[in-house]
Order: structure tokens, then sequence, then C-alpha cells
């Protein structure tokens, strides 16, 4: 398993140029109210203004753009019923990847249909999460997509 290490400033700058051509700019607004209520300077990143309603597009745009030709042109696959499942769906097709979202059954019909609407394939397994990640994972090793947890 590769060892993980804390990026650097270079990493993040470089991560935010990448997201910047794919996401929009959202609002960073301090709060005074609750600043002198906590006692604290507090500020708020209004990421539910994002594109998907979610900051996660950050991360998986991040994921994809970092991902080999090679190894996009294979696709990626997850498990999820909601804005983690949006986020790479989003990403693969900003970079033109295949992607496949395995959903519990009876997941939110507006997430699915959001899903679908990226352009990923959606596959329902299981009656929890947890069914849904084994089977994203078996579609993983069995057609040579990256795994996306």
């Amino acid at each position: 398993m590769p060892t993980l290490t804390a990026p650097t400033i270079d990493d993040i700058r470089e991560a935010r140029m990448t997201a910047g051509k794919h996401i929009l700019r959202t609002p960073l607004r301090r709060y005074p109210i609750l600043s002198e209520l906590l006692d604290a300077d507090v500020w708020v990143k209004h990421e539910n203004f994002q594109l998907l309603g979610s900051f996660k597009v950050r991360g998986g745009i991040n994921l994809v753009s970092q991902t080999s030709h090679t190894d996009r042109a294979r696709g990626f696959v997850t498990a999820s019923s909601g804005n983690h499942g949006q986020s790479i769906a989003y990403a693969s097709r900003a970079f033109d990847a295949p992607c496949t979202i395995v959903l519990p059954e009876g997941s939110n019909p507006v997430k699915a249909g959001s899903i679908t609407a990226l352009g990923a394939k959606l596959i329902f397994h299981g009656d929890v999460f947890e069914r849904s990640r084994e089977r994203a994972e078996e579609l993983a090793k069995d057609e040579g997509m990256r795994f996306v947890c």
C-alpha cells in the first residue's frame, strides 16, 4: 500500500488551478454575530453554491485530473448514494473517462437522476451501502477500473 504524505503548498496550488477550470468560485463570508457569540473570528466557505451543491466535486476533479490517460481510459467506479457519486461522475465527464456508480437499492431518485445526467452508468446493488461498496470493488477488480473510496 502506498505511503500517504501531506500535500505541499505547490500541490495545493496545482489542485486549485486544475479545479478552477471546472468548478465555480464560491463565496467566503465572515459572520460577525457568530464571531461574537463564539469569541472567535468565524468565516464560512459556501460550497453549497458549488455546481453540485457540495465541496466534494473538488476532490473528484483533483483525483481524475491526476490520473494517467491510460488509467482514465479504464474508467472509475465507486459506491455512493449522493454527493460523492455526483463528484466522480462530474469529474469523469470533464476528463472524458468512463464512470460507474453503484448505489444501494432505494437510493434517492433525484441523486440517481443527477448521476445519470452527468453521464455515469448506474448500478443498483444491495440494500445497504456496504453491499454497494463490495460490488463496486468487484467491478474494479473484474473490469480493471479504478475503485474510488
